[in-house]
């Protein structure tokens, strides 16, 4: 099994150096061979994206060392090619972080840190196992909805990293894979958390970009959300016939007591009264005018204090590999904003969408989700932030959505990278994220395995969501006309 393991890597390496090679020769030869002119910094810089994104999909390089080398080489290629002088680097990259997307992920991480060390999440699995009294149906709908409910207040990769190793424990209690429940969550995540400012990382992206606030994401995302949820449910259960019909052994879940689960109630307390406060400044941020890295920072500070938590232990919890990984990605996507490959991309989706914006509107939902399948959503959303930026303001699209406060095409793109991330276990931080977890505990997950569930269940969600999102906007409308 490891030689076999070893061999499919080895392969996908080499599939990936070709698509790599073929990109190279492709973006360097054909624009010449056509007559199109392309400035050097533009072609190169955005010939460093696209190698990014192919060397992840086929995790080459892990992303974090590849958003690192991504950006020291933008930076290299910038001040070679007079994008801005190598005395102004510094101000480039400082300017190009998004540091309230890092400030708001590194709060929430060390809050759920100090609140994962209490035993609420393993109470609440082994009390959701007993209610569901054997029946596989009802223990998936209830598992799927807690998740994608805890996915709207803690961003869906910390979810998967607290609620999966309680399911795999769970199923190894009722003598059965785990493996489908866990497929579940992972969907279940990446829908539920579309609905909110901080659910997922794209949508964190989109609201600091685009100074959208929580309840205005919760407001125009929430009922579109809750709807494809609720059809989602049915669809995993069209998906799991098969393991929905099996029975599991309860007794030994049966025998357990799950109050002896929870450690230390008065920190679970202290941390879920912060985490409340801190979610209630989320919704009035927009009113305080303070930003929910500062919040959600505060409160994290709040916490260690008042639960009295060893810092060197809480920090060693924090993903920092994501938080750099996040650095990095902002810098290359600023090297090709500034080299003009954003501008040439907004002209080139203008002229293929005729200028229409409701072929725009979907053109973004389709195109964003099939693209999220293969390449991690997060990267893919920060390119497009700026690429919608750059045609909100063109003449059809001011005068179909101007009369809105905020432009419908934002809430077409957390749609479709948001949902786009369940095409395949690449498409989300916390696809990768829960399939790692699982093959540490002995299950194994293969990309096929994942995809044969995870693509029929993202077209159809993407389906039905897009449909409710367009009545969502024609209703705003017709009310704003009004």
């Amino acid at each position: 099994m490891k030689s076999q393991t070893l061999l499919l890597a080895k392969n996908k390496r080499l599939v990936g150096f070709v698509v790599l090679a073929f990109v190279v020769v492709l973006f360097l030869v054909v624009p010449d061979l056509v007559g199109f002119k392309i400035s050097l910094s533009l072609r190169v810089t955005s010939l460093g994206l696209l190698a990014v994104y192919v060397l992840l999909t086929f995790e080459i390089i892990h992303r974090t060392t590849m958003a690192m080398a991504g950006a020291a080489f933008v930076i290299i290629v910038g001040i070679l090619t007079g994008l801005f002088d190598a005395s102004s680097s510094f101000e480039f990259v400082t300017t190009s972080i998004d540091f309230n997307t890092i400030g708001l992920l590194l709060g929430m991480m060390i809050i759920v840190a100090v609140l994962g060390e209490t035993g609420a999440f393993e109470y609440l699995g082994v009390r959701m196992t007993k209610a569901s009294k054997g029946d596989m149906w009802r223990l998936m709908v209830m598992f799927c909805v807690f998740t994608a409910t805890v996915s709207m207040f803690i961003d869906n990769v910390t979810t998967v990293l607290l609620i999966v190793p309680i399911t795999i424990s769970v199923f190894k209690t009722l003598k059965l894979s785990p493996v489908p429940f866990i497929l579940a969550q992972v969907l279940a995540s990446n829908v539920g958390g579309t609905a909110t400012l901080i659910g997922d990382p794209p949508n964190i992206l989109i609201g600091s970009a685009a100074n959208i606030d929580f309840t205005s994401f919760i407001i125009n995302m929430g009922p579109t959300i809750g709807i494809s949820l609720f059809t989602s449910l049915f669809i995993l259960k069209f998906l799991f016939r098969k393991t929905l019909a099996q029975k599991p052994q309860m007794e030994e879940l049966y025998s357990q007591n799950e109050q002896a689960l929870i450690k230390g109630r008065p920190v679970l307390k202290k941390s879920l009264a912060v985490l409340a406060g801190v979610i209630f400044l989320f919704v009035i941020h927009g009113s305080i005018h303070i930003e929910p890295s500062i919040i959600a920072l505060s409160g994290a500070g709040i916490l260690m204090i008042i639960a009295k938590s060893r810092p060197e232990h809480i920090l060693k919890q924090v993903d920092w590999s994501t938080l750099i990984f996040f650095a990095g990605l902002f810098i290359i996507i600023s090297g090709a904003e500034k080299a003009g490959a954003i501008d040439l991309l907004s002209t080139t989706v203008l002229q293929i969408s005729g200028g229409n914006p409701w072929i725009l509107f979907f053109m973004i939902i389709w195109i964003s989700a099939i693209a999220s399948a293969f390449i991690d959503n997060i990267p893919f959303a920060a390119t497009m932030i700026p690429l919608i930026y750059a045609i909100h303001n063109t003449e059809s699209i001011a005068a179909a959505f101007g009369g809105l406060a905020i432009n419908p095409l934002w809430w077409a793109l957390s749609l479709g990278v948001g949902f786009g991330g369940n095409g395949t276990v690449i498409g989300s931080s916390a696809g990768i994220v829960a399939t790692g977890l699982a093959e540490v505990n002995g299950y194994r997950i293969t990309f096929n395995q994942f995809m044969r569930v995870g693509f029929p269940f993202m077209i159809a969600s993407v389906a039905v969501g897009s449909i409710i999102l367009l009545i969502d906007v024609l209703v705003m409308r017709l009310n704003f006309g009004s």
